[in-house]
């Protein structure tokens, strides 16, 4: 495993106020009619810990309808959410995304789709957030062995697939995020191949519970939870979940994404969530939900969606593949 590092974050790498607020001000007028007025995020400093606006706090979410898909769990306290994240573009450290995120530059930010599709385009963040938006509250499972349930809000990638036309070429999904060197400390070290890289199977990716979020907790995505738009497939480990995406492709062969590339023994494309295969370096079968550093709980086959997607895998060895 990495080691865990303790960083204070000097005054020069901090976003000048002023351009912290016209990135606030930008999302406000791109999502008109999806976004609330950011005046209330301008109080986040009186909120509790627990509540949306204590990080970053860029505005309300409104008009997302609750989703029957969603568990019933428990949610994960904001605090801990956002401040114990594995996004190693900024870091290694858990605590590192919550203090070095802030530098990523959104504005504006645009998602470019191609490949084996009729009708390749790009979509601005105001795109995005026409298309029909839920509140789902999902678990993230993690190969660390530790879980959080978060309420995010965004809406099915199918209905963007639609938008686009795959053609009958196109087999698999490839997720590209963003590379700014400038902004993200974590690409000046070769720990994996940049930019980050995830795939998903094409049954995978329109199945109704692969989400593109935009927010969670009622508000929009802080950047360390992968602003302005994430990937969250709540059955595979949360490494599947690629952050701050910038392009899309349809494509006819199997990409090979960032962890397979890092470790091919250690981690599978598929990536599903599965209690009887161990990682090389730890069980798989009991996990710890965040805040609780002792793993109690049970790991359920398929982060406990078996009964949603076990038929994708029907006939598939899922101990070769992983």
């Amino acid at each position: 495993m990495l080691t865990r590092r303790s960083h204070t974050t000097p005054s020069s790498e901090i976003t000048p106020r002023d351009r912290y607020l016209r990135r606030r001000d930008w999302l406000r007028l791109a999502a008109a009619g999806s976004l609330a007025s950011l005046s209330g995020a301008l109080t986040a400093c009186s909120r509790g810990a627990d509540e949306p606006g204590s990080t970053l706090g860029l505005g309300k979410i409104t008009g997302a309808h609750t989703s029957p898909l969603s568990t019933d769990e428990a949610i994960t306290a904001y605090r801990h959410a956002t401040t114990y994240n594995n996004y190693y573009e900024f870091g290694t450290g858990k605590s590192d995304p919550a203090s070095y995120a802030r530098q990523l530059s959104g504005e504006p930010w645009t998602v470019v789709v191609e490949g084996e599709v009729a009708k390749p385009r790009s979509f601005g963040v105001e795109d995005l957030l026409r298309l029909p938006l839920e509140e789902r509250i999902y678990r993230l499972r993690c190969v660390e062995a530790w879980s959080m349930v978060i309420p995010w809000i965004g809406f099915e990638f199918n209905q963007l697939a639609k938008l686009v036309e795959p053609t009958s070429k196109a087999r698999f999904v490839e997720f590209v995020t963003a590379a700014q060197p400038e902004n993200m400390i974590g690409l000046r070290s070769s720990v994996l191949h940049w930019p980050y890289t995830e795939g998903l199977r094409i049954d995978e990716a329109m199945h109704p519970l692969t989400i593109l979020a935009v927010g969670m907790y009622g508000e929009v995505l802080p950047n360390q939870n992968g602003a302005p738009v994430r990937l969250v497939v709540p059955w595979k480990y949360g490494f599947k979940s690629a952050k701050a995406i910038v392009r899309i492709r349809f494509v006819e062969r199997q990409p090979l994404t960032t962890w397979e590339r890092a470790g091919p023994g250690e981690y599978g494309f598929y990536s599903n969530v599965n209690p009887a295969v161990d990682h090389v370096r730890w069980a798989q079968q009991k996990e710890r939900r965040i805040p609780n550093l002792v793993a109690n709980r049970p790991t359920q086959l398929f982060n406990g969606y078996g009964d949603q997607v076990a038929s994708l895998y029907a006939g598939l060895d899922l101990k070769k593949f992983f």
